[in-house]
């Protein structure tokens, strides 16, 4: 199933709410892999989109705008939702998709792995869907999306990855207190937990042996990963929910 497939498949049947005139979509992490398709599956949708990383390059589709820059800074933050506003007046969706994953022995981690985790997964997730909050509440509608992984709920003795499980874990228990906090505001907070996803963070020569972390039996693709994301964009009585897409990784032990 092509990337087009994912989208076209969400847009039948819900089509009223994916294809509305004028729905914005903010994307960290927007560069390559998971958040370079989402960017392409919401224009596919008819949104449009702000991208957002540190290598982000100008596009020359007039619905995309870039705001290039760290996001764990929040001046960066604030520029990238405010590039949002002066340029297509709103914003409807923020997918919270920039992350840093580092695999190391508890006592390996260094001063410059803590910076760099928590920076990415943490500051980077709160300056900028704060200032995003901000603007929907006064829309009085909103969806936040935060990208974790399954690694919170089901540690894998063959992947040491506590800065992992501390960020992600926290993404997960602020989603579902945001989503309480602003339900009555008719913002939206949900999560797509992943396995492992063929993304260039994964070399082709190790996914074999990934793939055997999941009981399915193989990597997932990106357009897997997105389809999460379009579920969740298309299910409003959905909220505060952690989406699995992970190949039953989180359901135990195999």
């Amino acid at each position: 199933m092509t990337l087009a497939d994912v989208a076209a498949l969400h847009m039948e049947g819900s089509r009223h709410i994916m294809t509305q005139d004028n729905k914005v979509a903010v994307i960290t992490g927007a560069s390559q892999g998971l958040g370079a398709a989402l960017v392409k599956a919401y224009r596919h949708a008819g949104w449009k989109v702000v991208a957002n990383s540190r290598t982000i390059k100008p596009s020359s589709d007039p619905d995309i705008a870039t705001a290039p820059g760290d996001i764990a800074d929040p001046a960066v933050a604030e520029r990238v939702v405010a590039t949002a506003i002066d340029t297509f007046g709103r914003i409807d969706t923020l997918v919270n998709n920039a992350g840093v994953f580092t695999a190391k022995p508890f006592t390996a981690f260094t001063p410059e792995d803590w910076a760099a985790n928590t920076g990415t997964n943490l500051a980077g997730f709160f300056f900028v869907t704060q200032a995003a909050i901000r603007r929907m509440e006064a829309q009085r509608a909103g969806h936040v999306v935060q990208i974790s992984t399954s690694l919170v709920e089901q540690p894998i003795k063959g992947v040491p990855s506590v800065l992992a499980s501390l960020t992600k874990g926290g993404l997960n228990a602020a989603t579902k207190s945001l989503a309480i906090e602003y339900a009555e505001q008719g913002i939206r907070v949900n999560a797509v937990a992943l396995g492992i996803i063929k993304t260039p963070m994964h070399p082709p020569e190790t996914h074999a042996g990934l793939a055997t972390l999941h009981p399915l039996g193989r990597v997932g693709e990106v357009e897997e990963a997105v389809h999460g994301v379009l579920y969740l964009e298309n299910a409003p009585f959905v909220t505060g929910e952690i989406l699995h897409v992970d190949g039953g990784q989180s359901a135990g032990h195999w």
